[in-house]
């Protein structure tokens, strides 16, 4: 019984570590390709169906940092924690623009450095009624990341009309 046991630990921890390492491999930089270009029945690129993904040019405050300034309708938020304090506790809080003056929080995201020092989280923001993203307005514009619970600096992106092709349906209104 020890046997059968210890080989479903042994068998976890490789999957834990290949999981890792695999998600590691995805999110590195030297794997990111800078364009995606879809190939029509005649084999030949069509102009408007090709998507130039914006680089990564890392923001950060403290030790968060999100990886990009400008982010299409459709497009995971990275956020990246690294080295935390032991003592550094709070929350991500990912603000939506609403008006000039009003910024509802969209998503939070809780952080712990006595539990976790280092961790990448992501989210795609998307349309929801309990949200009250209903359209695409909704989501456009100059977002601001706010770390609860810390002095670090905000960081601010923008999430820009434009729509990852394949994903537009995504977008249409739904209140």
């Amino acid at each position: 019984m020890k046997k059968g046991k210890t080989g479903v630990i042994i068998g976890a921890v490789i999957a834990v570590v290949i999981i890792g390492i695999v998600i590691t491999q995805f999110y590195s930089e030297q794997f990111i390709k800078p364009t995606i270009i879809d190939v029509d029945d005649d084999g030949v690129p069509d102009e408007e169906d090709s998507l130039i993904l914006a680089p990564r040019v890392w923001q950060t405050s403290g030790p968060f940092q999100i990886d990009k300034e400008k982010y299409r309708l459709g497009e995971l938020v990275l956020i990246r924690i690294g080295d935390l304090a032991t003592n550094e506790k709070g929350q991500i809080a990912f603000l939506r623009p609403h008006n000039g003056t009003h910024y509802p929080v969209y998503i939070t995201i809780p952080f712990d450095g006595s539990e976790k020092e280092t961790f990448n989280q992501y989210f795609k923001p998307a349309l929801s009624i309990s949200a009250k993203t209903c359209s695409k307005d909704n989501l456009l514009g100059n977002w601001t990341v706010v770390f609860r619970g810390t002095n670090y600096e905000n960081i601010k992106f923008e999430i820009i009309n434009e729509t990852i092709p394949g994903d537009e349906e995504h977008f249409e209104p739904i209140c």
